[in-house]
């Protein structure tokens, strides 16, 4: 609870002649296991039980069977939930466990490892949860989920993923088994797998979670391995049991706890209280100034740390604004931003795949060091989430609390088209595939120019913001970049700097400072060479211009009359030579160096489906003037490109 809102609780409290303190403990004390301890501990299935001749309890089994030791996990807990916070969370609890751990390998190496948990449910061991999973997730679905509703402090003695140190290392972990921080435990003289005891320390105080282990010597002091800030109500209901979960696989291992010790302060509902009567008129005067100076001081403080304090205005101004997120509920969704929730990087951010109300979704999060982050925040939440299209990925919603600019997209299961072009994933996609994915994107920008109350230019068109949903058709994403303006009687957005990504920009890009409807379909006109090339657009260096990369190379081909050398050798045979010719002549268009002969996207559309036949574009490459020329006349008048006075740019900005 922050100091502001605990004077506010005092005042009111004082005006009411008294104050509330609670006093309570919630402990237990099992120096060992014996019988008594089986009404008191839960152990879930066959495979977790109290050993009476050890006094322990055994988490995996300890029958030296094959049959019966390998591929198994169990759980076993304190049967009585304990409080972890009440009243909105302002009251956290605090508790300190000490337990002895031994783990006998009967395998070479020993396999999983156990580990110390908090969970919501008692009764329920995740199927599928043995061998590299602990016992305390799943792959699915609850790995990464906030559907696990565990903490635990996992103690692995198996390097199961290339992220784990080694086979001898603690980590703490939250509703995944990734853990977000790791230690190994060889730097402090501790073998888990040696078969000897090892005590562990457990400490949380309601903000930070400390596991310590004991200094070498016998000196009975502890030093800590592990202390990170942790609100476990952010990610935990608000009772939890406490208890232990193990696994093994083809390793395997006996997992034992010999004892167990737990004090925590009870927060429950009928606690002692005890009544401090304070006088009321001399307190009131004290305590008014010190409420009245901590809410001067938050509101000052807050306007000085809030980067972007209009931010919400300008989002609520915008048509159909999505829905506003917490903070909390996006960190609990991607678990915390965990970097294995990680869907990829972009210009401006990255992107977490998530599970909001049981639904996948993509969430992104804006970088801190992006130099735009907030004008391409707004510019993305602004603009897709008033459009409507099928071939647009749809805005769920967005976020901004302390200095966090996030948004939440629906989920695209096959990832961004560049991945399957560029030879990222093994199944190449067939010639009909990418017909249709030219298609779709054609259908996204001629519903942008031409079919919105507003012209939208999307500015940032390239097959990584291609996104394929599950039956791989496009959805075009990525807004970032994105600026509307008034359709009747405006074709372009001018600007101080030149955004875009190098290769697919046109040329007259880099000698104005304006983006209009024929850079758009400019950079579709590369989409379409690349897609049907398999090949990246050229240099993404700084002489990445009209002279060289994809374009100038398929005007080669064009003077040569070999066009068809360029089609991606995985779809050769799949397609008629006639059309595909078509397809990169429709392509070469798009990219003409003159902008006034570059089809509109309607005109595109219409190539597409055959009710009109490809442009006419010169065996030549057309050399890049500037200005450039209009046609004496030109039928589809939509595209015009209307002067005005040119705004120099000051920054190439490459994304």
């Amino acid at each position: 609870m922050s100091f502001y809102r605990a004077s506010e609780s005092l005042f009111l409290a004082l005006l009411l002649g008294g104050v509330l303190t609670q006093v309570g403990c919630f402990s237990f004390n099992f120096p060992n296991f014996s019988d008594q301890a089986e009404s008191e501990v839960i152990t879930q299935n066959l495979h977790s039980r109290i050993d009476r001749v050890l006094q322990a309890i055994q988490i995996t089994p300890d029958v030296n069977t094959d049959s019966y030791v390998v591929n198994r996990s169990g759980r076993a807990f304190y049967r009585k939930p304990f409080r972890l916070w009440r009243k909105r969370k302002d009251v956290q609890a605090s508790f300190n466990t000490t337990f002895v751990l031994n783990i006998s390998p009967l395998t070479t190496p020993g396999g999983e490892g156990l580990a110390f948990i908090l969970a919501a449910d008692p009764t329920t061991l995740p199927q599928s949860s043995d061998g590299q999973w602990l016992g305390i997730v799943n792959a699915e679905p609850t790995n990464g989920s906030s559907q696990a509703n565990v903490v635990a402090v996992e103690f692995d003695t198996r390097q199961s993923y290339p992220e784990d140190l080694d086979d001898n290392h603690v980590g703490l972990d939250v509703n995944s088994i990734y853990s977000i921080k790791q230690v190994s435990l060889g730097d402090y003289g501790i073998n888990l797998s040696a078969a000897v005891d090892v005590t562990v320390r457990v400490q949380y105080d309601g903000k930070n979670m400390t596991v310590s282990v004991p200094i070498t010597g016998g000196t009975g002091e502890y030093t800590p391995v592990i202390s990170l800030p942790l609100n476990l109500s952010d990610y935990l209901p608000e009772k939890v049991f406490l208890g232990f979960s193990a696994s093994t696989s083809n390793y395997t291992q006996l997992n034992r706890i010999n004892s167990w010790e737990f004090e925590g302060s009870d927060i429950g509902e009928d606690p002692e209280l005890l009544w401090v009567w304070i006088t009321v008129p001399v307190v009131f005067v004290f305590i008014s100034g010190i409420v009245f100076y901590l809410y001067w001081e938050r509101k000052h403080r807050e306007q000085s740390e809030d980067a972007y304090p209009m931010i919400e205005d300008q989002i609520r101004r915008s048509s159909m604004a999505p829905r506003k997120f917490s903070l909390r509920e996006l960190r609990k969704a991607t678990g915390n931003f965990n970097p294995k929730s990680k869907l990829g990087k972009g210009g401006f951010g990255t992107v977490y795949k998530g599970l909001l109300a049981n639904k996948v979704v993509a969430v992104k999060r804006v970088s801190k060091d992006s130099s735009q982050g907030k004008q391409e925040f707004i510019a993305e939440v602004t603009t897709i989430g008033s459009l409507r299209h099928r071939n647009l990925v749809k805005l769920i919603g967005w976020c901004y609390e302390k200095r966090e600019l996030l948004i939440v997209y629906e989920y695209m299961p096959n990832s961004s088209l560049d991945k399957f072009i560029f030879g990222l994933e093994e199944a190449p996609l067939s010639w009909e595939r990418r017909h249709i994915i030219i298609h779709g994107v054609a259908q996204a920008l001629d519903y942008l120019h031409n079919g919105c109350e507003k012209r939208v230019l999307h500015r940032d068109i390239k097959a990584s913001n291609i996104m394929l949903d599950s039956d791989f058709n496009a959805r075009l994403g990525d807004f970032g970049l994105a600026r509307t303006i008034q359709q009747s009687d405006v074709t372009h957005h001018s600007t101080k700097e030149i955004a875009g990504t190098p290769g697919y920009m046109a040329p007259e890009s880099f000698l104005v400072g304006r983006a209009t409807v024929e850079t758009d379909v400019y950079a579709f006109g590369v989409l379409v060479l690349e897609v049907i090339c398999g090949r990246r657009p050229g240099n993404q260096g700084e002489h990445n211009d009209y002279n060289n990369g994809i374009v100038y190379w398929l005007w080669e081909l064009r003077r040569t009359d070999r066009m068809l050398d360029a089609v991606d050798s995985k779809i050769i045979g799949q397609f008629d030579e006639d059309e595909m010719v078509g397809m990169l002549v429709l392509g070469l268009a798009c990219c003409h160096p003159n902008p006034h002969q570059r089809p509109s996207m309607r005109t595109v559309l219409q190539v597409l489906t055959g009710e009109a036949p490809p442009p006419l574009v010169p065996t030549e490459r057309p050399a890049f003037e500037w200005p450039a020329m209009p046609p004496s006349f030109k039928e589809d008048t939509e595209n015009a490109f209307i002067k005005s006075q040119l705004t120099p740019f000051t920054e190439l900005s490459g994304r």
